[in-house]
């Protein structure tokens, strides 16, 4: 990616990020192609969409942003973003029922929710509510 290619991308993630009322953070090491395709499936059928994101461009969103938190500890690794665009509840759902026939793959590492900081064990009670 050269430069411009890098500053569209950010300029694209930051109104992904501003789009959605939710995103997961997620570590998505250890999936093949297929399986990638498969979580993006069930993804956007819930309302929601999976990106792989680049931690150092992530860093840049989240460093010139007033509004969201510092998360920038937690992008260390392989980081797939999942902004979830119509129902929280419904794309954690996806996630967790795709990482149990998974071996638990992706994992969450954390989740936004209204610019507050969600811990993994809160996203996995908020894939246990019922959808809207």
């Amino acid at each position: 990616m050269d430069r411009t290619q890098k500053e569209a991308f950010v300029a694209e993630l930051r109104e992904r990020m501003d789009r959605a009322p939710v995103l997961y953070l997620t570590d998505f090491s250890g999936l093949n192609v297929k399986a990638m395709t498969e979580l993006r499936s069930s993804l956007r059928k819930s309302g929601a969409e999976y990106v792989v994101v680049k931690n150092r461009l992530a860093k840049r969103v989240f460093a010139e942003s007033d509004e969201l938190p510092d998360i920038s500890e937690s992008l260390v690794g392989p980081t797939g973003f999942v902004f979830g665009y119509e129902d929280a509840a419904a794309a954690a759902k996806a996630l967790s029922d795709f990482a149990k026939d998974h071996d638990k793959k992706p994992a969450f590492k954390l989740g936004v929710m209204e610019n507050r900081i969600l811990q993994p064990e809160q996203v996995e009670k908020i894939a246990k509510l019922p959808p809207r």
